[in-house]
C-alpha cells in the first residue's frame, strides 16, 4: 500500500527497557543496525501494525509491553535512489512512518526472532536512549532524530517506569 505521494505507511518501535535504554537491533546477516519497524497491512491501524510487527520481529505479545506513547505525525523518508524499486502501480519512493514508544514489561528472555518463521534480526542489545543516532544509516537518521526527539518527554521521565515488572 502506497500513497498518492509514494510513501509506504510503516510503524516504528522504539522499545525502552526499564531505565530508558532502548532496544536496538542488528540486521540478519549484516552489520546493520535499526528499532524495529515494518509496513503496515492495509484495512490495520498504526496500533493494529505495531503489534504484529512486534511478535513478528521480537516475539512479544501485547501482554509483554506498555505503549507509553506515539508520534502525533507521520514522519517521512526517502530511499536512496539504489533502493527504489520500480513495479507496476505506484513506485515507493520511501516510508511515512508512526513511532511507537514502549516499555518492556516481560523479562529480556521473551525477545526471540523466530515467531514469524523469517527473521529480520540476529542480534539486540540495549543501548543508552540516544546512540541510535550515531549508528543508524544515514538516510533514516533525521526520522530517528524526529521520533526520539519527540519521544524523549514520555520515555526519559523515570515515573514512567515505576510499574516496570
Amino acid at each position: 500500500m502506497i500513497d498518492r505521494d509514494g510513501f509506504r505507511p510503516n510503524v516504528g518501535i522504539i522499545l525502552t527497557d526499564a531505565v530508558g535504554d532502548v532496544l536496538w537491533a542488528k540486521r540478519i546477516g549484516q552489520d546493520a543496525w535499526q528499532f524495529p519497524q515494518g509496513g503496515i497491512d492495509g484495512g490495520e491501524s498504526p496500533e493494529q501494525a505495531m503489534y504484529r510487527e512486534l511478535h513478528e520481529e521480537l516475539g512479544l505479545l501485547p501482554d509483554h509491553v506498555r505503549i507509553i506513547g506515539c508520534t502525533r505525525e507521520w514522519l517521512r523518508y526517502r530511499l536512496p535512489k539504489r533502493f527504489i524499486r520500480r513495479r507496476r502501480g505506484r513506485t515507493c519512493i520511501g516510508q511515512k512512518q508512526r513511532w511507537f514508544a514502549l516499555q518492556l514489561l516481560a523479562d529480556d528472555a521473551a525477545i526471540h526472532f523466530d515467531a514469524a518463521g523469517h527473521p529480520e534480526f540476529d542480534g539486540w542489545r540495549w543501548v543508552n536512549y540516544w546512540q541510535p543516532l550515531e549508528e543508524v544509516v544515514a538516510f533514516k537518521r533525521d526520522v530517528y532524530r524526529q521520533a526520539l526527539h519527540e519521544l524523549a518527554p514520555l520515555i526519559l521521565q523515570p515515573e514512567k517506569f515505576s510499574n516496570a515488572a
